[in-house]
C-alpha cells in the first residue's frame, strides 16, 4: 500500500465550488497551496450531481501544478457521499491527492471512507493508498473523539477545525466565525485548536485552522490567522483570493528566523563531527545550541523549504 504524502505544503486552502466553473477556472491561477473543489456546503443540493462531474473534467484538464488537489465530499449522514467519492475518484483518481471528508464524528466514518477508496482505486487500477484523507472537526462529538480520528487509517494527512458548524453545535454566542464572543474574556477557541494540534501532532499530521467569513476584513483575517500560526498550525483556509497572500505569509517562517534555523543546522551538523570536535553542545554566535535547538530548528526550516524560501546566509566553519 503507497504511503500518503503528510508533508505537502497547505499555508492556504482555497475553498471553490465544485458548481462554478469561472471559479474552477480562476483558482488555477491562484498562488495558494492546496484548493480544495468543494461538493459540501458551497453547492445547493439540486447542484451536487453535475457539479461532481464538472470536478472531474477540471481536475483531468485543468492545470493544477504546485497545488494540492483536494475534493470536499458531503458528511456521511448524507445520502450524497458514496456517490461523491465514486464518481470523482473513479473519474479522476489519478489528479486527485486527498478526499476531505467533513463532520467527521468517531474514527468508524474515517475507515468507511478508507474502504471504499481502496475497492475504488483496486477496481480502476490505481496505486492503493495514493489518495490521502482530510478529517474535518466540526462539533463536540467529534473533537471528543479526535485522537481516535487522527488513528483512524494511514490514508489521513490532516485535521481540519469547521469553525462555522462548531459554533453552532456548541451553541456558541456569536454570529461572526472565528471571531471571539462577546462576554468572554480569552481566547473561546484555545482548547479546541489546541486538542486537535495535540491530536494531529501526536500522529504526525498536519493541523489546518478553518475559514474566517468576513472575506474582504484582511485585518481580522491576519489575527484569526496569526493566532492559529502562533500555536503551531501548518495552515487557514482561505475563501477569497484577496486571503491567499496573507494566509502564505503568516505561516511561513520570516526570513530572518529561516535563516537562523538553517544556520543551526549547519553548525549543529558541524560540531558534532569528527572536525567540530564531536561536541553535544556549542556556541553559535551568542547562543548555545544542543539536540533540543535541532529539533526546534528543524520545524522552521521543514516550514520554510516547503514554502520554497532560499537563504541567504551560511555558515562559516570558525578558523582554528
Amino acid at each position: 500500500m503507497t504511503t500518503v504524502n503528510r508533508l505537502r505544503p497547505r499555508r492556504s486552502c482555497l475553498a471553490v465550488p465544485g458548481s462554478n466553473p469561472r471559479f474552477l477556472e480562476k483558482a488555477q491561477g491562484l498562488p495558494a497551496d492546496q484548493v480544495f473543489l468543494d461538493l459540501e456546503d458551497a453547492c445547493a443540493p439540486l447542484a451536487k450531481p453535475e457539479a461532481r462531474h464538472t470536478i472531474v473534467k477540471f481536475l483531468n484538464e485543468g492545470d493544477w501544478t504546485g497545488k494540492t488537489r483536494v475534493v470536499r465530499v458531503n458528511d456521511w449522514t448524507t445520502e450524497w457521499t458514496y456517490r461523491d467519492v465514486v464518481t470523482v475518484v473513479e473519474g479522476a483518481g489519478q489528479n486527485l491527492d486527498c478526499i476531505m471528508l467533513p463532520k467527521v464524528q468517531d474514527a468508524q466514518q474515517i475507515v468507511a471512507l478508507d474502504l471504499l477508496l481502496t475497492q475504488i482505486e483496486k477496481t480502476m487500477g490505481f496505486e492503493v493508498g495514493k489518495i490521502g484523507i482530510e478529517a474535518q472537526i466540526e462539533n463536540a462529538q467529534g473533537l471528543n473523539n479526535v485522537n481516535e480520528i487522527a488513528q483512524a487509517s494511514q490514508r489521513v494527512e490532516t485535521i481540519i477545525f469547521g469553525p462555522a458548524d462548531f459554533m453552532a453545535s456548541i451553541n456558541m454566542k456569536s454570529l461572526v466565525v472565528g471571531e471571539q464572543p462577546p462576554g468572554y474574556p480569552a481566547d473561546a477557541y484555545h482548547y479546541i485548536l489546541m486538542k486537535i494540534l495535540m491530536a494531529a501532532r501526536a500522529n504526525n499530521l498536519q493541523a489546518i485552522d478553518g475559514p474566517y467569513l468576513q472575506i474582504r476584513n484582511i485585518d481580522g483575517y491576519r489575527e484569526v490567522a496569526q493566532r492559529a500560526a502562533a500555536l503551531g498550525f501548518d495552515g487557514k483556509w482561505v475563501l477569497h483570493p484577496g486571503q491567499v497572500e496573507a494566509s502564505n505569509e503568516i505561516f511561513s517562517p520570516s526570513q530572518e528566523d529561516y535563516d537562523h534555523a538553517e544556520l543551526i543546522l549547519d553548525a549543529y551538523d558541524y560540531y558534532t563531527s569528527e572536525a567540530g570536535g564531536k561536541k553535544g553542545s556549542a556556541m553559535l554566535g551568542d547562543e548555545m545550541i544542543d539536540e533540543a535547538s535541532r529539533k526546534m530548528a528543524l520545524v522552521i526550516s521543514g516550514k520554510g523549504r516547503a514554502a520554497g524560501m532560499q537563504r541567504t546566509s551560511k555558515f562559516e566553519i570558525p578558523e582554528a
